[in-house]
């Protein structure tokens, strides 16, 4: 999300060969990245590094999603059938490749029948444009709803769900990460930082963009809180933003969260992360300071 806003496409292509480098092959997008009038921006400079050096895309599961406006045209968001098919068609164009690894419906469409969905999904894997389907921001009702319907037409459906997810923020516990749990999907965990509010916010000169957004509105209302976390950090000996994420791979279900890296220096820190071991003392700690539902639901609010 980060690559054109907020980093340059020369960056952006460092980053992007020093992740294949390491080991990191998922690469994840959006449409609508890159926003306002420059939508499409991010997956353009995807598609570039992809045109420069073909071996690139070999090695790379690439998702994108569809969901969001790309146009003032009537009917050009949401998932109808036909918005499903000319994006996807639109953002094989924009990355430079013949098919996407993962396609993610961005946001629930309560307006549009999932036989619709699916009839439009299965014209796209029966084409080998779309491997897998995955969806963002869904309810536990809604996976339920998406994968019976699937399962009804004898389709796959849904093998990932991308949430919302930290440790400050761990409303998925109660019915999201239990139902992808239970269809096998993946938890793919975004703002897995909060916006970079636990990502060492208080230490950092350079806070980039999460200074006076939704970081800055967190620690301005939680700051002995987000203060605490960082002195553990520091008994702790690593990085702040490194704790977080490997709090997240301790969670049942979660595959890996979605990192932003905005420069080199950044992603270089992150690739201690999967090597990253949190005791349970240290587990029970982040628990205290940043209580979750408890369980999940009914049991987090029921007896």
């Amino acid at each position: 999300m980060n690559f054109g806003p907020v980093t340059d496409e020369p960056d952006s292509r460092q980053i992007m060969d020093a992740a294949l480098d390491a080991g990191i092959n998922f690469f994840d997008t959006a449409n609508v990245y890159g926003w306002g009038d420059s939508k499409g921006w991010t997956e353009e400079i995807i598609g570039r590094w992809f045109a420069a050096e073909p071996q690139r895309r070999d090695r790379t599961v690439l998702a994108t999603k569809v969901y969001g406006s790309m146009s003032e045209e009537p009917g050009a968001s949401v998932l109808s059938a036909r918005n499903i098919v000319r994006e996807c068609e639109a953002s094989l164009r924009r990355l430079q490749t013949d098919h996407i690894d993962l396609y993610q419906m961005h946001h629930v469409d309560r307006g549009v029948e999932w036989d619709e969905v699916w009839q439009a999904m299965e014209r796209l894997v029966t084409a080998g444009k779309v491997i897998y389907v995955g969806s963002s921001n869904f309810a536990g009702w809604n996976i339920a709803q998406a994968c019976e319907t699937a399962r009804s037409r004898h389709f796959l459906g849904l093998v990932s769900e991308q949430s919302l997810y930290n440790l400050a923020e761990r409303t998925v516990e109660l019915e999201v990460l239990p139902a992808a749990r239970s269809y096998g999907l993946g938890a793919i965990p975004w703002s897995p930082l909060h916006g970079g509010a636990l990502g060492g916010f208080l230490a950092k000169e350079d806070r980039g963009r999460s200074s006076g957004g939704r970081a800055q509105e967190y620690v301005d209302a939680h700051q002995d809180q987000i203060s605490a976390y960082e002195d553990l950090c520091r008994e702790l000996g690593h990085d702040a933003a490194n704790v977080v994420l490997a709090w997240l791979l301790h969670q049942d279900g979660v595959t890996a969260p979605i990192v932003g890296p905005r420069t080199l220096q950044q992603l270089d820190t992150m690739l201690e992360v999967p090597g990253l071991a949190l005791d349970e003392p240290t587990l029970t700690r982040l628990d205290e300071l940043f209580p979750g539902p408890g369980d999940q639901a009914p049991e987090a609010y029921a007896w």
